[in-house]
């Protein structure tokens, strides 16, 4: 009998394909593949849409309430008229003084006190983790806890801190009700509550920090104040750069510890800032127009400083 012979473009043309099961692995895995990326990419919409949702809309919506003007369930645009209220608002500028003095006494205080306590715990040989503990507890207290803690604690006749001034021979103070000590009372509160965040964040940058540079700074003969200055705070400078753009931004935008330690205004209106005002705008004035553009004035102020301290951020690396 004679052999059968394949034609030779049959041959050619199942060549390269893979045969049987080699084939269907090929194939299952292809659609595996895709449909991992079906589901990374529908997470990634997702967080895309909350973020345009609740980030962006917002922000957008803020602006175009600026120029716009609500009376009897109607909205109608009025151009310039509500930047130009709040502008000529006779408190507008000592919000912006409150605010920025809030934020350089918090950075004075709020700044500088975690990062001297995350030095000192890493440099504690027992019982870190406990401190550690210990330092973040205020930060799981309720905000409105803590602030509520601290008003009894700076009450005039019954508070903790008046006994201790009084248990040491030393003037009492109003803390509260002074308009000299309201701000920094204020600002000493603030920096209790948001103290364990920064301190974990730093502790966290100066465990990274090798070993070898302390040791060849102990071969330098550098004391402790050397080490800090030449090892620790270059080799953390980077985290310490985004700590203070963002504690800056958050103290610009300092609402809830003022509102309920002084009512908002404090005495001589000494604790008005700025959000404070954009909430009478909107919430006792039911006007949210103006309190669009005076949170246009704040997202204008704080985007410029962002974009100045980025820039120069950079260009110091």
């Amino acid at each position: 009998m004679a052999a059968t012979t394949v034609p030779e473009n049959l041959t050619k043309r199942h060549a390269g394909r893979p045969s049987g099961p080699a084939g269907g692995a090929a194939r299952n895995g292809l659609s595996r593949k895709v449909r991992q990326n079906l589901q990374a990419h529908g997470f990634l919409i997702g967080a895309l849409l909350c973020f345009l949702m609740f980030s962006w809309y917002p922000m957008v919506r803020e602006f175009i309430m600026s120029f716009q003007e609500t009376k009897r369930g109607e909205t109608h645009w009025v151009g310039w008229k509500n930047i130009d209220r709040v502008y000529h608002d006779p408190y507008f500028w000592t919000a912006w003084k409150n605010t920025a003095e809030f934020t350089g006494m918090a950075l004075v205080i709020g700044f500088a006190v975690p990062f001297v306590i995350a030095i000192v715990l890493n440099e504690l040989k027992h019982a870190q983790a406990y401190l550690r503990i210990l330092v973040y507890l205020p930060v799981m207290l309720p905000p409105v806890a803590g602030v509520l803690l601290f008003k009894y604690f700076y009450n005039p006749d019954y508070g903790l801190f008046n006994h201790i001034l009084k248990f040491l021979h030393l003037p009492t103070s109003q803390f509260l009700d002074s308009s000299s000590t309201a701000m920094i009372s204020v600002v000493i509160a603030a920096t209790w509550m948001n103290l364990g965040s920064a301190t974990l964040i730093y502790l966290a940058a100066l465990q990274n920090i090798p070993g070898e540079l302390y040791e060849a700074a102990d071969l330098d003969g550098a004391g402790l104040f050397g080490k800090i200055w030449h090892v620790t705070i270059p080799q953390t400078r980077m985290v310490l750069s985004l700590m203070l753009l963002l504690q800056i931004v958050a103290t610009m935008q300092e609402f809830t510890n003022v509102f309920l330690l002084t009512g908002g205004n404090g005495p001589e209106n000494s604790t008005m800032t700025i959000v404070y005002m954009v909430y009478q705008y909107a919430f006792r004035y039911n006007n949210f127009g103006s309190a669009a553009a005076l949170g246009l004035f704040l997202l204008l102020v704080l985007a410029i400083f962002s974009g100045i301290y980025t820039r120069l951020s950079r260009n110091s690396d």
